[in-house]
């Protein structure tokens, strides 16, 4: 690789790969020492694509949710099955490789910012900005971003945009699906809201058990689904729909059954 060369977005990859293995390997003890990840679905990764694939998940952190899949996909594609032993898949890691969040996130802290050089595709929220509801046109801009990221390799995006549960999902990523017709990978992770504080920087909590789920790429029908099809189609995928709520995720359940322990004593 070139020293001086660039990706699609004018970064330059030497200085990227060099983000990329020095945050995994300060990030890996937090999926496999302080908590432990479990994985699931590795080999679908190894059998997509490398470009026009997106993958759509649930969110619980602003960035533990997104270092997590960088180290499993990268794990993934050096041979690995379900497991992110040894940090050596990172000295080589995916470089087209790209995830999407919201552009007031990404310029909150020189962490934030270091962060995004990795691949963050920074987007203005249509409906959220410094904590207030907004309502606001979609930037083309934004889309078109996203459209380069797909035809260059894969991106990463939470269709809820909120680490709230539950949450509907955003038109705009049915737009996306419809439009631009990527491969569409679910993925459900859990675990993370207790291991890490909100943000995912910091750890709230040791000897979690984190999961995270690659599902088979979903069946679309891009001509004649609608955008509602799409979007209730993401929500069963990522396990969102509402049906999911009658449920108590684990996490929550432990939460209640801690704070009871709590109040007895």
């Amino acid at each position: 690789m070139g020293l001086f060369k660039k990706n699609i977005f004018g970064q330059f990859l030497f200085l990227k790969k060099w983000i990329i293995r020095i945050a995994g390997v300060l990030s890996h003890r937090r999926y496999r020492g302080f908590n432990e990840l479990q994985i699931e679905g590795s080999e679908i990764l190894r059998n997509l694509p490398p470009q026009n694939v997106l993958f759509i998940s649930n969110h619980q952190t602003y960035f533990a949710d997104v270092m997590a899949m960088f180290h499993v996909f990268n794990a993934a594609l050096s041979g690995r099955d379900d497991n992110i032993k040894n940090v050596g898949y990172l000295w080589n890691p995916k470089l087209n490789m790209y995830f999407v969040a919201a552009k007031e996130t990404m310029k909150s802290g020189l962490l934030p910012k270091i962060f995004a050089y990795a691949g963050s595709i920074s987007i203005e929220r249509t409906w959220r900005a410094s904590g207030e509801n907004v309502n606001r046109q979609v930037k083309m801009s934004d889309i078109s971003n996203i459209n380069k990221a797909l035809n260059d390799g894969w991106v990463i995006t939470f269709p809820q945009g909120t680490t709230t549960p539950f949450k509907p999902i955003r038109k705009g990523t049915a737009h996306i699906i419809k439009h631009y017709q990527p491969i569409v990978v679910p993925i459900v992770i859990d675990g993370f809201r207790r291991s890490f504080d909100k943000k995912g920087i910091r750890v709230k909590k040791k000897n979690i058990l984190q999961s995270m789920e690659i599902k088979a790429p979903l069946e679309i029908d891009y001509e004649n689904e609608s955008i509602d099809q799409i979007v209730e189609k993401i929500e069963y995928a990522i396990e969102q729909h509402p049906s999911f709520m009658k449920v108590i995720p684990q996490d929550e359940l432990l939460e209640k059954e801690a704070l009871n322990t709590k109040r007895k004593w």
